[in-house]
């Protein structure tokens, strides 16, 4: 009896305690959802706000609501803010708050489906054509977008053939004023689309980190829109072009510089920006000469700034927010490439491949699917080049790899600067303090959640150096299956295509004996290597490969890369985006209140200089401060940090990955003088694995993606009951 009563509190506190676990969690799961019901409804209304904008009654609401700041500091810009710029803004504070309460999601907790389901996301519609390969949800993006833009211009037509009905014009004049007419609307087109122009080049935006979509991935949504974009404000000058032709004073109109209106001559000084940044930024130009595509394409200061000065401050703020945030992204950039990383460690393969290890804090967060932005100033101060990391958050807390192919002249002269280093100094001692590479980092990027972890089964695809992603989900898995984690693959099959087998080292990066003994209980893995330029293996039995030449170098207990960006510290990147958006609303309100108000400052134009004035100190003063005070935080956390070093450096003459101590625990099959039967692998994985989901990550060229999204396709839509169904991803990044 003394003993149950003894029992009795514990258990007691112990379902007090459970109890109070799912009361928080059901509070969590319900502000969750909340806020993302929240989130869509705000983004409906305004989307379907903008959509249905050309229609008569929904116009007479928009010019009614111009009123709603009439009389106060703000004016006709404060309501034009809040119904194009506002919504945007307030979905952004509302995916600050998702993803604090969200914290580190266990996406592998979420609730499993007993059958394979179809996903809008990973199902590829089209993988031929100028989009490249795209899902069923960006097919319907493109459709929608599509729809606006014929709507719009449908509309409009019809409105100023009514417009046109009500006098009586000359038929010369009559033309030239249809002309003008179809270029305003035109450009009222362009700007909408400019409203989504930056967002999904802001790297580290919480938008984009919200809907789970990396910016790699995002960025071709910015060569579409930047395509639609020129297109369209192209037209908007054109036509006026002609029309000002066809009433004789062309050159006059160019040059005219309007105090109240639209001032011509910003407008074309800004559509001259936008086009030479268009032409580098097609496909031929950018394969050639990518300098050029890269430095063309830092005239979007001038192309935004002119654009200000051409319509002024009020029509500006139609397209403010998506230009805000990206303000806000590359200042928080330019903060975090002004500090210097160390290298711990310098790797430099026979095949003509380079690793650099990079020292990292300890509470940065990312995931095997990340990328980073590297320089190296001894080789340019100006050259930023992404690259995939190629080690496990897991492999240590912190340093973080990357691969680095030898391709052009900066990587070439990268390469050269390592093997410079090695020579002098020995390759398994500390070399001298002196004897260092200076690097700055921007990221990691990538994908918020670990997204390769939630599949059972997963088909790894790479091309060359491709394989770099897929040496991270490797180690990624196996340190989750060690430390006994959450981790759902159990089925991985690497299908890996290289020119020359002096690239099959790469695959020694990654020691899995060594991560975990004993992977094959809980891992079935299989690698197939195909190499496609030799028709048979080029050494003798027996004969050691190459070495690679590798160096250590000292290195600080501080390392220059900021939790700030990428996938990094949320609560103090919202305290960032918020301080900024106040700061803006505050510096707005005084200026008006103490100087275009009392002054009466009508010019158009120098009120879009003003709003950009604003915008541009906002971020650089209220966003400063914030960014100064989580550095001298993070300096403080560092100083209690003892300096360590988590990285092993395997000896030169350690035994091969593929045969360690006498056994081979999965399957690698390499293949000589052929290409891999993609069509074939899909049939035998069909009929192996049965009635699952499949992710299918595929890192390579552009004709790889293709071939893979093709199999992707062909075997869902000819899928039986008992086979897979296929879900397609892609890790490339082209800017």
């Amino acid at each position: 009896m003394n003993e149950q009563s003894g029992k009795t509190p514990l258990l007691l506190r112990k379902d007090d305690d459970l109890g109070c676990l799912k009361k928080t969690s059901l509070l969590i799961s319900s502000a969750k959802w909340i806020i993302r019901a929240a989130i869509l409804l705000i983004f409906v209304a305004w989307a379907a706000f903008i959509f249905l904008l050309p229609l008569p009654a929904v116009n007479d609401l928009f010019e009614k609501s111009l009123k709603a700041t009439e009389g106060t500091v703000f004016g006709i810009t404060g309501s034009i803010f809040l119904l194009f710029s506002a919504p945007i803004l307030i979905i952004a504070f509302l995916a600050i708050a998702y993803l604090i309460i969200s914290g580190e999601e266990d996406l592998l907790g979420k609730k499993t489906w007993k059958y394979p389901r179809f996903s809008l996301w990973t199902f590829p519609v089209l993988v031929d054509g100028p989009f490249g390969v795209v899902s069923a949800a960006e097919m319907i993006g493109i459709v929608l977008f599509s729809l606006y833009i014929i709507w719009a211009i449908s509309i409009y037509t019809m409105r100023n053939q009514d417009l046109l009905s009500l006098f009586h014009i000359p038929s010369r004049e009559q033309s030239a004023l249809i002309l003008e007419l179809t270029g305003l609307r035109f450009g009222f087109i362009g700007l909408m689309c400019l409203a989504f122009l930056f967002l999904p080049v802001s790297r580290g935006s919480v938008l984009l980190r919200f809907i789970h979509i990396p910016f790699e991935h995002a960025t071709r949504y910015h060569v579409w829109l930047g395509h639609l974009t020129m297109i369209l404000f192209t037209l908007h000058g054109l036509f006026y072009v002609i029309a000002w032709a066809m009433e004789g004073h062309l050159i006059h109109e160019l040059t005219n510089w309007k105090n109240v209106g639209v001032a011509n001559l910003p407008g074309v000084i800004s559509l001259l920006a936008g086009l030479l940044m268009w032409v580098t930024s097609l496909p031929g130009v950018r394969r050639i000469n990518f300098e050029l595509f890269f430095y063309t394409h830092q005239l979007y200061v001038v192309f935004v700034v002119f654009l200000a000065l051409h319509v002024g401050d009020f029509i500006f703020t139609m397209a403010g927010a998506g230009i805000f945030l990206f303000m806000l992204d590359r200042f928080l950039r330019f903060c975090q490439s002004r500090r210097t990383v160390d290298i711990i460690s310098a790797k430099s393969f026979p095949c003509g491949t380079v690793e650099l290890v990079l020292s990292k804090p300890a509470n940065l967060h990312y995931n095997a699917l990340g990328w980073v932005f590297l320089q190296v100033r001894e080789l340019s101060w100006l050259q930023w080049h992404p690259f995939s990391v190629s080690s496990s958050p897991m492999d240590g807390k912190n340093h973080l790899a990357i691969l680095i192919k030898v391709l052009g002249g900066w990587t070439g002269k990268l390469k050269e600067q390592i093997l410079k280093i090695c020579e002098d100094g020995p390759q398994t001692q500390l070399s001298q303090p002196q004897l260092k590479i200076s690097a700055s980092v921007e990221g990691p990027y990538g994908h918020e959640s670990p997204y390769h972890l939630t599949y059972e089964n997963l088909i790894l695809v790479a091309g060359g150096i491709g394989i770099s992603p897929f040496l991270a989900i490797l180690s990624d898995v196996l340190h989750h299956i060690r430390e006994q984690k959450p981790c759902l693959p159990k089925n991985i099959l690497i299908v890996w295509a290289v020119k020359t087998s002096d690239e099959l080292p790469l695959l020694q990066t990654v020691d899995m004996e060594s991560i975990c003994p004993f992977f094959s209980e809980a891992l079935n893995l299989e690698i197939q290597t195909y190499v496609t330029r030799q028709s048979e293996p080029p050494l003798e039995e027996g004969k050691v490969d190459e070495p690679p030449s590798s160096v250590v170098f000292h290195h600080s207990k501080r390392s220059g890369m900021s939790v700030l960006v990428g996938t990094g510290n949320i609560m103090w990147a919202g305290l960032y985006l918020v301080s900024s958006t106040v700061g803006l609303i505050v510096l707005v309100g005084l200026l008006n209140y103490f100087y275009i108000n009392p002054y009466n400052i009508t010019y158009w134009w120098y009120k879009g200089l003003l709003l950009v004035a604003c915008m541009t100190a906002s971020v650089l003063l209220f966003g400063g401060v914030t960014i100064a005070l989580w550095n001298l935080l993070e300096r403080r956390m560092s100083s209690d940090e003892e300096p360590t070093n988590d990285i092993v450096i395997a000896p030169q003459d350690a035994p091969a990955l593929l045969k360690k101590s006498g056994q081979q625990h999965y399957v690698n099959s390499i293949q000589y003088g052929q290409r891999p039967d993609f069509g074939g692998i899909f049939r035998s994985i069909s009929e192996r694995w049965g009635s699952v989901d499949v992710g299918v990550i595929v890192c390579g060229p552009a004709t790889l993606e293709t071939s893979i999204a093709r199999e992707c396709r062909t075997n869902n839509l000819k899928r039986r009951n008992n086979h897979p169904i296929f879900h397609f991803h892609t890790h490339s990044f082209d800017l």
